[in-house]
């Protein structure tokens, strides 16, 4: 007999970790990206100015559980609403997923840039089920897509690392004029001005993924940082997890993101990791990149859209 399902709101910081748990536990049953990697999770409660609890997240989080208190799906947006993820168990996806889109529909709906509400979600084009839910609810493909790059690791030769003249190659430290140099690099480097020294520092200092030294820059003469690949590593299931990867304008075309990935991959090679992810999106110049490194496996899928 089957057991009850049952869906709440979240409530704690208890459920963050057992959300956690879920996406490390789901993890080998699962293909690359279908369900959010720990340091994309993590970053949802750490990667902020302000680490107190958000009273919002029980508004916008919904917790599915069975009767003898197995965590099996989560739906909740990325920031603000207007957008929906599903961290679902496989093992109750035909029991739960459509139930879950229907919540998201009733709450994670926000206006758009010309006022018109709308909710957006993602499915990779191989997963058959998501796509045929999401087509029945009414959402529309939408043309804009992304890709997730897998590597295995095997026993494949890495290239020597050599860092491009005028530049150093370091890891990050817990030190304030760090944080200042990575907010100021991943602003103009994904040209924004929302990154502070305090919202990275959060994340240095209190994320359970992250590791001060598997975070990598380029530093220029000047001491500023050129250039940044961020690791995280998954002990449990051996894999690893390249993200960000970015460049400041000012010191592109050296090869210094190159250089940083590979040395970050010699570095998940010693620590044991089998698997290799990178979330590389849709730019053709990124796809080229690491098809050039070795991420052979590209996954791709679309952003789909419903207006209310």
């Amino acid at each position: 007999m089957s057991s009850t399902i049952t869906n709440r709101a979240y409530a704690s910081q208890n459920d963050f970790w057992r959300v956690r748990q879920l996406l490390i536990d789901a993890y080998p049953i699962t293909g690359p990206g279908y369900l959010w990697e720990i340091r994309r999770w993590d970053g949802q409660h750490y990667h902020s100015d302000d680490l107190r609890w958000n009273p919002l997240w029980e508004q916008r989080y919904r917790l599915w559980e069975t009767t003898d208190g197995q965590l099996i799906g989560l739906v909740h947006p990325e920031g603000d609403p207007g957008n929906a993820h599903f961290e679902i168990h496989p093992d109750f996806r035909s029991r739960i997923e459509d139930e879950m889109i229907s919540w998201a529909e009733e709450h994670l709906p926000a206006p758009n840039q010309d006022g018109v509400r709308q909710l957006e979600t993602f499915a990779f084009e191989h997963d058959s089920l998501r796509v045929r839910l999401l087509e029945a609810h009414g959402f529309i493909k939408t043309p804009y897509f992304g890709m997730m790059r897998h590597m295995f690791m095997g026993s494949q030769p890495l290239p020597a690392v050599e860092m491009a003249e005028g530049y150093a190659l370091r890891s990050t430290c817990s030190e304030p004029a760090d944080y200042n140099r990575m907010a100021a690099l991943l602003n103009a480097a994904f040209n924004r001005s929302v990154h502070t020294a305090v919202e990275y520092e959060n994340f240095a200092r209190f994320s359970p993924s992250f590791r001060h030294d598997l975070n990598f820059v380029a530093v220029a003469s000047d001491g500023t940082f050129a250039a940044h690949v961020g690791v995280t590593y998954e002990p449990n299931n051996r894999y690893g997890i390249i993200e960000p990867v970015c460049t400041h304008p000012d010191h592109r075309r050296h090869g210094l993101a190159q250089t940083l990935i590979f040395h970050s991959l010699h570095r998940l090679r010693a620590l044991g990791a089998q698997h290799v992810h990178v979330d590389t999106g849709s730019m053709e110049a990124a796809n080229a990149l690491y098809d050039s490194i070795g991420f052979s496996e590209a996954y791709r899928g679309y952003y789909w859209q419903k207006v209310y």
